[in-house]
């Protein structure tokens, strides 16, 4: 019996440290520069800031991941991205699901204030996430998505709500042309 009742005692020290490192982990990304793979990171401040031409997004279809920071709140994550008839799309799926609508907070954040900053390779690019609520001629663009993640989007998840895309549109200057 003693040697159960301190087994216990040290399988919930060994849980408290986990617990404490996890926790102190994620708070200090937070302020860093950038997510990492598990944790949500601070502002995007790094890198050059792109200026200039649009650019040809096609290059994003080779690349995994890119770091997305919202202005509202200031921070910054790893999502999926792809490029079909030159405009770069981001999406989150899986949110009419419970664990979707407990841990994914950014698409109804973007929903509200859509001003972002994506980085990729280390350039940073203003956008202004817009949500696209139909998957009305998005055909090519799911396909890809469906290819290049092994992902199930399909027009009708963008119709159901299930999955949010949003189009990286070029962040316009209020009463700019």
């Amino acid at each position: 019996m003693k040697l159960m009742k301190r087994a216990g005692k040290i399988g919930l020290w060994i849980l408290l440290v986990l617990t404490t490192a996890i926790a102190t982990a994620a708070i200090k990304q937070r302020f860093a520069d950038g997510p990492n793979r598990v944790f949500t990171g601070g502002a995007l401040v790094t890198g050059e800031l792109h200026t200039g031409a649009e650019p040809d997004w096609h290059f994003v279809n080779t690349i995994d991941t890119i770091e997305l920071q919202l202005l509202e709140p200031e921070y910054s994550r790893r999502i999926w991205t792809a490029s079909v008839d030159g405009k770069i799309y981001v999406w989150s799926g899986y949110m009419n699901s419970m664990v979707g609508k407990l841990w994914k907070s950014w698409p109804a954040q973007a929903e509200r204030d859509g001003r972002a900053v994506l980085r990729i390779d280390g350039v940073r690019y203003e956008r202004q996430l817009v949500r696209i609520n139909s998957g009305a001629g998005l055909e090519k663009l799911t396909e890809l998505l469906s290819a290049k993640y092994s992902s199930t989007a399909t027009a009708a998840a963008i119709d159901s709500g299930d999955l949010w895309m949003f189009e990286a549109a070029p962040r316009t200057i209020a009463g700019a042309p």
